[in-house]
């Protein structure tokens, strides 16, 4: 099947990228681990607003330079950081409440109070992001609730016509014993990818984590591990549209063997955050000089580094086989402002 991708999505899913088409976007949309972190730094069970807005603005300050976009969540990062952005740079902001609720059967998302996705698009963003939490495995009153959550922002994209990114992550059942997590991971990541590929959620570009565990991600010799392969390119075969991959807090050197399979596989680029400046940050806080002097230097060497893996080796969201000749901003023709004026 092939999609027309409509003019606001176009532009959004363009300025998200480099001008190769490519995704090298920084996320410092975290709220609970850089509260946690603080609270235990601090000895403060209630980290303060500027405490939190003070440690995004560093870090947007120091990396924005190096990323074709930044993701910023609404509450601490957005008010103080999006001045690091330059004119040619993307914005995304991010729509779920960090505080999901927790039942004993699965995790309920929802959005951010008073956020929806008409302010994201009104504030001037070029894409949004909804974290939900997944297991395919859970009773179906859980999924259904996701689904429909899910399907609701798809659908509201849609009608603001704003590129939606959905990002994707299993998770531990009240009580349930991690190593089963950890032989369940593949098939839960894949079986989630598997539904919310579907056209009826409207997604654009998947944010997606590692379908394996990160202890087995790669050879001892740093050779590719074909069977690891393999999972990496039934994920993408089962994504149907652009994709990147996530960190989840992945070590350096991990993260960068996680970007091999993942570009072998047609990814477009990575949306990281922890992996590029959490030791910066835990090291340093509440030092701001000295966090900063940290990403200035490891961090952006470190950034360098995966923007070359990404430039070398990430497939352009363009190029994906889903929109063929039909990006509707990139073939405009005489007829094409009667008919955009049409749409609702």
């Amino acid at each position: 099947m092939k999609i027309q991708l409509s003019a606001g999505k176009w532009l959004g899913m363009t300025r998200m990228g480099d001008a190769e088409g490519k995704y090298k976007i920084l996320a410092i949309d975290q709220r609970p681990p850089i509260e946690n972190q603080i609270k235990l730094i601090l000895g403060n069970n209630n980290p303060s607003w500027e405490d939190v807005s003070r440690v995004k603005k560093v870090i947007a300050e120091s990396l924005a330079s190096e990323s074709s976009a930044l993701l910023m969540d609404p509450i601490y990062a957005w008010p103080v950081a999006y001045k690091a952005l330059s004119d040619n740079q993307g914005l995304l902001l991010t729509l779920e409440h960090a505080k999901f609720e927790e039942t004993s059967k699965g995790r309920l998302s929802d959005n951010i109070p008073n956020w929806n996705t008409s302010k994201i698009k009104r504030v001037g963003a070029d894409g949004l992001k909804l974290l939900v939490w997944y297991r395919p495995d859970v009773s179906s009153n859980i999924l259904k609730h996701q689904q429909d959550y899910v399907k609701r922002t798809g659908e509201q994209c849609v009608k603001h016509d704003i590129p939606f990114v959905l990002e994707l992550l299993v998770y531990p059942l009240p009580g349930e014993n991690p190593d089963i997590l950890k032989q369940k991971k593949t098939s839960l990541v894949l079986e989630s990818v598997r539904e919310f590929s579907k056209f009826d959620y409207a997604v654009d570009l998947f944010k997606l984590e590692n379908p394996c565990n990160d202890a087995i991600s790669q050879n001892s010799d740093n050779s590719i591990n074909e069977n690891i392969q393999k999972i990496f390119d039934e994920l993408g075969q089962l994504v149907g549209r652009p994709w990147v991959m996530l960190s989840a807090g992945t070590k350096g050197k991990n993260f960068k063997q996680i970007l091999g399979y993942a570009y072998r596989a047609g990814a477009s680029g990575y949306l990281a955050g922890r992996s590029i400046w959490w030791e910066a940050f835990r090291n340093n806080f509440p030092d701001s000089a000295k966090i900063k002097k940290e990403l200035l230097k490891g961090g952006v060497d470190y950034m360098r580094e995966i923007n070359s893996l990404t430039e070398k080796y990430a497939k352009p969201w363009y190029s994906h086989a889903l929109y063929g000749d039909s990006l509707v901003m990139e073939h405009a023709n005489a007829e094409f402002s009667e008919n955009y004026s049409s749409i609702k």
